[in-house]
């Protein structure tokens, strides 16, 4: 059974696969992608698998609905000092990761570093993104903001089945294809991270592909 922890950890992309669809709208991305986090653990809190959803169908609204609630609080998300302390410890330990290990640290590892949980370690994440322009192309001047409320569209539920599929792969192979797919990494870069062949790696990757393409068309 997956517990709350496993869900916060294997969903935060859901978060900015939600955030993306505000930017734009006269608040920042960060704030954006720290009140999805929110939306994510109260999600994580609330789900009941006797109902027989996917936890990421249900996840989706309450995220939402979590970003819609910040734009009508007039966008503004308080970040209390601990977490500020902990978001910077985390930067320092995310280059610090990236330098050993050449990749970005995902959430758990995150975690474990920080000696937090995950979603201590996510809402982190949040509060320390790099602020992005987001009003540059504001022609209302500032009026109100419409926030859209229609429902999860076809691009995150096809996202949600590509994260499903990579998520259900082996250690190794998820770290073929975000290396390969994700972070743009030749097969012989690929190879020399993983200490592979050229050749294996590209048999291998072929291989998962083909998995991956039967599984995303069962769903």
């Amino acid at each position: 059974m997956t517990d709350r922890r496993d869900r916060v950890r294997e969903n935060i992309g859901l978060v900015h696969a939600c955030a993306k669809r505000f930017r734009g709208r006269g608040v920042e991305y960060d704030d954006i992608f720290q009140a999805g986090c929110e939306g994510l653990i109260k999600a994580a809190d609330r789900f009941d698998e006797s109902r027989g959803l996917q936890f990421s169908t249900y996840a989706v609204p309450v995220i939402l609905g979590e970003i819609r609630r910040l734009f009508r609080d007039g966008g503004t998300v308080k970040v209390g000092r601990t977490l500020k302390e902990l978001s910077l410890k985390a930067s320092r330990e995310t280059a610090a990761f990236a330098a050993e290990h050449g990749r970005s640290p995902t959430v758990t590892e995150l975690a474990e570093r920080l000696g937090v949980d995950p979603e201590e370690a996510a809402q982190a994440i949040g509060a320390g993104q790099a602020p992005l322009s987001l009003t540059a192309g504001d022609d209302a001047g500032g009026g109100q903001i419409d926030v859209p409320v229609d429902p999860p569209d076809a691009k995150i539920t096809e996202l949600l089945s590509l994260r499903q599929a990579i998520g259900e792969l082996e250690p190794r192979d998820r770290s073929i294809i975000i290396f390969r797919y994700f972070q743009s990494r030749t097969q012989v870069q690929t190879a020399q991270a993983l200490g592979m062949t050229q050749v294996q790696v590209s048999r291998r990757e072929k291989a998962i592909l083909q998995r991956m393409r039967e599984k995303l068309s069962q769903g």
